[in-house]
């Protein structure tokens, strides 16, 4: 089976490329836009359904994710600009946050397609940070293309107190539900038959 990874994101690409895994990057085009009600577990599962079911193929496992980072009830995305990931930052600072990932595996069976579609959840506890360090940081520009405005595999680690949970959920994808869903399919990783 051809496994696919239905995602745009260099983070996902690196942590599917560290398995030792030959695969396929498709890049989903699915709306991301927050329904009416919907709450942040719930986004996250059917934005990780949705994207691994618009690339789906036979033949093939499509892995499929979305993060995202709540604060509170608030579901913070990725910064729309320089100022945006500094009130973002600002807003962590000294805070401790949630991290969720929906990953999904669609695969084609004799019956038909099959879904399965899990939720990883990590705690993160930033430490506190001047308005000189959030602005510095910011301007290395690593912030912009993260949710919640910073990295846990770059210069942003230096800011994390503590994570309670997956790291690779934060960085994400968490990697110990990828493999225990990849196997289940009989896709070998790190050596080992499923």
């Amino acid at each position: 089976m051809q496994l696919v990874l239905a995602s745009g994101s260099p983070r996902r690409y690196e942590l599917i490329r560290s398995l030792g895994l030959d695969f396929e990057v498709r890049v989903p085009a699915v709306d991301e836009e927050l329904l009416a009600g919907e709450d942040a577990r719930s986004y996250v599962l059917r934005l990780a359904r949705e994207k691994a079911l618009a690339v789906a193929g036979p033949g093939e496992a499509v892995l499929g994710a979305d993060t995202s980072v709540l604060h509170g009830d608030d579901i913070i995305g990725k910064p729309r600009g320089l100022g945006d990931a500094r009130r973002i930052l600002a807003r962590l600072e000294g805070q401790t946050h949630t991290v969720l990932t929906g990953v999904a595996l669609v695969w084609q069976a004799d019956d038909g397609p099959c879904v399965d579609v899990e939720l990883c959840r990590s705690d993160v506890r930033m430490q506190p940070m001047t308005e000189a360090e959030i602005a510095s940081y910011v301007e290395t520009g690593e912030p912009l293309d993260k949710a919640g405005a910073y990295a846990l595999q770059g210069i942003g680690a230096a800011f994390v107190a503590e994570v309670r949970g997956s790291p690779t959920n934060v960085i994400g994808l968490p990697l110990h539900h990828a493999v225990a869903m990849l196997r289940s399919v009989g896709i070998v990783v790190l050596g080992e038959p499923c």
